[in-house]
């Protein structure tokens, strides 16, 4: 605690050249130890305290102005001057330089340097928290500009320091807010500011924020210190400028965005399609009456020729708006992530469409998949590419002599690292469902045979085809009742989410689906075995046979159709996992929530205080989604079976199936069955599945969470009272439900915020989808789905029954009709080059129990302590995780040839690591 008091500028005073001279300095002493109520004594296991001591010191470099004794006379007199006196404050600005600049950027900023010379500078003002008393205005000092701006403009530094010096007099109080004015022609990326020179100790400013040209936004930019507070509590000096800067987020609601704005603001997705460009490229709106689904960043782009109600598209490689701090921030990191992305979807797709496209290549042979691996694919690149030797591509991807080709080379999926061949073991396709990159379907089955929810006027028989005989020889000897009875039985079903599109679906060229149904059998050994496939199309008449039953095979033909089984439920799979689980589930549904944060909670609130880092890079990762995978014709229409009719599922899944109330992990996990409430076990829950590592590891992840968030709540609202009257918060909670998911918005299942306990409830839930929840979705897509095998992203053929005409080409060379059934080379390859991005971790990544500037992020000295713990807990749950996976009594997650379950192992280093989780759903 000391040393967080220590750093936050407590003991800071000490070792600075003032002395107490005034009443100014002592009322300000005085009242340090009031704003400084919040300084307590957590205890602390030794060998914590020695690491935190480590941590502390490591993260509090940032720069602290020197003042000397020509800055502000100390005076030794003890008696008391009347009239205020001025003295002199420091601010050192930390700013980070952009690493490219075009040629038209680099005059730009040469000509700002010698511009700043002659008054075109950067001006500081410090506000206070205090208001004058005969003014009513809040306190300011005379604006300072920043010193050596155009000395320091060709520093090659990645950060770079300047220094202002302000008048103030003795009754100025302590700042709370700076406003800067940019008289510049460039923006520039302000990190952070320090005030250094009042009795209180170093101020500090985290501002991590473009600070625009005036020429563009006249007005000047506000930026708060890092003291929280709730509205109800805002200083004098700061409540006009917490209103003003809410306002200016929110703006008006009208006209175009330019790329420069810092306006928050909501829409539909009425932007997916480009009927100006095709008729096929026509995509209904999401969002609204007709087909539910939660709000987007709006943008205000002017509305399309063919359709008044579509807004006008942005193509690739132009960016499409979203506020400019919520853009990726231009280090070489991010900038090599970013880059990655767009060098796959604007060069290396393509070339794969020039190089495959014109025979439309299919796979002859599992070799011809394991040629991708081993020696790549070569591509027709084009003598114009000679911009391919500079992109960050993501994988080897060289010129081949002087020819006009490339080889792109594919890494190992990590499916294949420990076992070639374990993807076509019914054991491995079980463990997957629990410990492979969509965990979150399994159910246990409460109801044999199961039922559908859809109407059987319009989709035939609710049952299910499922009988008794189809699995009573897999049961261990149990009947179907007591097999129920003991919960040994689940089920995956994808019935109801894709039976309503399959007619639409398979009158699509070269895609075929079917609705499934696959139950597992727990076996003695604590692991999971499939025991039947229900296969479902939509009924053609009253008499038609729409539901055919797998089992597991008995001999060379029935080995075939059961891994053709096998592959469409593995297709159902990828699609529900992309399009519900991953894409709606974290990326849509979070939206509006980061959109109402930034619109109704000021900066200094303490609850925007902690979900900011969990809002990082979203808006900007879902802008270019929209863009580019799940538009018309995009990624994701391109590789998964629905196709055009990909987002359409995605909404009605939202408008069935989505309940925010279910999205934390322990009533997900009720919600499917897969536990039991039990207050005598760790978590409060007990797992039907003992050996399930997704929940296992997850519930770990979910308790640090809750346990953080309730310490830091309960801080700022230790009584319910506070919760209620907070406008901010309320607002917030507010507009993210009426506004962010309209549609839904009248659903009586949305959680209260009225009390302490609400509050917690929901931040978790919150924290925990942006971070733990999209890390066990996402990260383990190229891991698991790069090999294309294993979870075909779609399928092109249906298995052929005995009266079919293919049925004779399927004996005769099953092999073939099965890659026949599989993506073609193109299709596969164009997927794999972008889920290896989507599951690539950049350098600069942010794990969850790390923060930017961690021991300044807030002004509460104790917070900042509960944080450390946090962090901490954290670390030990990566070290429990280890320890798991090296369990052999766990053969989920160990054994022979079995991949370990890291997929919510906290930290990661780069690349396709099948492991980490970072704060925010960020790629």
């Amino acid at each position: 605690m000391a040393l967080a008091t220590e750093i936050i500028g407590g003991r800071l005073i000490d070792g600075s050249s003032f002395l107490p001279t005034s009443k100014m300095l002592t009322n300000q002493r005085v009242g340090m130890v009031k704003r400084n109520q919040f300084l307590g004594s957590p205890v602390l296991v030794p060998s914590q305290q020695i690491r935190r001591q480590e941590q502390l010191k490591r993260a509090v470099r940032a720069p602290v102005a020197a003042i000397s004794e020509d800055i502000i006379k100390t005076n030794n007199k003890t008696t008391v001057p009347e009239k205020a006196v001025n003295f002199k404050v420091r601010a050192v600005v930390t700013v980070r330089n952009k690493h490219k600049e075009d040629l038209k950027a680099t005059i730009v900023k040469q000509l700002d340097s010698f511009t700043d010379k002659i008054g075109r500078n950067v001006v500081l003002e410090l506000i206070s928290t205090d208001v004058d008393p005969k003014s009513k205005e809040p306190k300011r000092s005379k604006p300072a500009a920043l010193r050596d701006w155009s000395k320091k403009s060709n520093l090659k530094a990645e950060r770079v320091h300047y220094t202002a010096e302000f008048t103030v007099d003795s009754n100025f109080g302590v700042p709370g807010a700076i406003t800067v004015s940019n008289k510049h022609q460039q923006e520039f990326f302000m990190e952070s500011i320090t005030i250094e020179g009042f009795a209180c100790g170093p101020v500090h400013f985290p501002c991590n924020s473009w600070i625009q040209s005036k020429k563009d936004h006249p007005g000047k930019r506000i930026l708060f210190s890092n003291k929280p507070y709730l509205p109800s509590e805002t200083p004098a000096g700061l409540r006009a400028l917490r209103e003003k800067e809410l306002r200016d987020l929110r703006g008006d609601g009208k006209g175009v965005r330019k790329l420069s704005d810092r306006i928050y603001d909501f829409d539909v997705y009425n932007d997916l399609g480009n009927p100006d460009k095709s008729v096929n490229l026509t995509r209904p709106s999401l969002g609204g009456k007709k087909i539910p689904f939660p709000r987007r960043c709006r943008t205000g782009r002017l509305p399309m020729d063919s359709d008044i109600t579509a807004e006008s598209r942005v193509e690739k490689p132009l960016p499409l708006y979203v506020p400019r701090d919520e853009q990726f921030e231009e280090s070489k990191k991010n900038t090599f992530s970013a880059g990655r992305l767009k060098s796959v979807l604007h060069n290396i797709i393509p070339s794969l469409k020039a190089t495959i496209s014109a025979e439309n290549h299919d796979f002859s042979g599992f070799s011809d998949i394991d040629i991708l691996y081993k020696e790549g694919l070569l591509l027709k690149v084009g003598l114009q590419d000679e911009i391919w030797k500079n992109l960050p591509l993501p994988k080897v991807v060289t010129k081949i002599q002087e020819s006009s080709e490339g080889l792109l080379k594919y890494d190992t999926p990590k499916i294949l690292s420990r076992d070639k061949f374990a993807w076509l073991r019914d054991d491995e396709f079980a463990r997957q469902a629990v410990s492979g990159v969509n965990p979150v379907s399994i159910e246990s089955l409460k109801v044999f045979p199961p039922k559908s929810n859809l109407d059987p006027e319009i989709y035939g028989p609710q049952e299910s085809a499922f009988k008794e005989e189809h699995i009573l020889g897999h049961l261990n000897g149990l009947s179907v009742s007591q097999a129920l009875e003991e919960n040994k039985l689940f089920i995956i079903d994808y019935h109801d989410a894709y039976l309503p599109f399959l007619d639409r679906i398979n009158a699509l060229d070269g895609r075929k689906a079917y609705a499934t149904r696959t139950m597992f059998f727990l076996t003695p050994l604590g692991t999971l075995k499939p025991i039947a496939i229900e296969l479902s199309l939509p009924p053609a008449g009253p008499n038609s046979r729409s539901k055919r039953v797998v089992t597991p095979p008995m001999d060379a033909t029935s080995n075939w159709v059961w891994q053709l089984a096998k592959a469409h439920v593995c297709s159902n799979d990828a699609g529900v996992h992309q399009l519900v689980n991953h894409w709606l589930r974290t990326h849509a549904s979070l939206e509006p929530f980061i959109l109402a944060a930034h619109r109704q909670m000021s900066a200094m609130h303490p609850i925007f205080k902690l979900l900011d880092p969990h809002m990082r890079y979203t808006l900007e990762i879902n802008a270019l989604a929209r863009q580019n995978l799940i538009n018309a014709d995009g990624v994701i229409e391109s590789c998964f079976t629905p196709g055009r009719y990909c987002m359409e599922i995605s909404a009605a899944a939202y408008k069935s199936s989505w309940r925010f109330d279910k999205e934390g992990l322990p009533a997900d996990l009720i919600r499917r069955g897969m536990a039991v409430p039990d207050p005598t076990q760790p978590h409060g829950l007990k797992l039907l599945i003992e050996d399930y590592p997704y929940a296992q590891d997850g519930l770990l992840i979910w308790s640090a969470i809750e346990n953080w968030v309730r310490t830091y709540v309960e801080r700022y609202y230790p009584d319910s009272s506070l919760v209620c009257n907070d406008k901010e918060l309320q607002a917030w909670y507010s507009e993210s439900i009426n506004v962010g998911h309209f549609d839904l918005r009248d659903a009586d299942w949305w959680p209260k915020l009225e009390t302490t306990d609400d509050l917690v409830s929901i931040l978790t839930t919150i924290i925990w989808l942006a971070s733990a929840q999209h890390a066990a979705l996402n990260f383990g897509q190229y891991p698991y789905g790069g090999y294309v095998p294993n979870r075909p992203p779609l399928m092109r053929r249906l298995i052929p029954e005995e009266n079919d005409p293919e049925y004779a080409n399927f004996l005769a060379d099953p092999q073939k009709y099965y890659l026949l059934a599989l993506p073609s080379l193109l299709q596969a390859t164009k997927f794999m080059a972008v889920v290896d991005i989507l599951s690539t971790h950049s350098p600069d990544e942010e794990y969850i129990g790390e923060r930017q500037q961690p021991s300044i992020w807030s002004g509460d000295a104790e917070i900042i302590e509960a944080f450390y713990e946090f962090s901490a807990e954290i670390q030990q749950i990566e070290k429990e995780i280890d320890r798991r996976n090296a369990d052999p009594r766990l053969k989920h997650r160990c054994g022979a040839g079995v991949l370990p379950y890291e997929l919510l192992a906290p930290s990661s280093g780069p690349g396709v690591t099948c492991r980490g989780v970072p704060n925010s759903v960020s790629i």
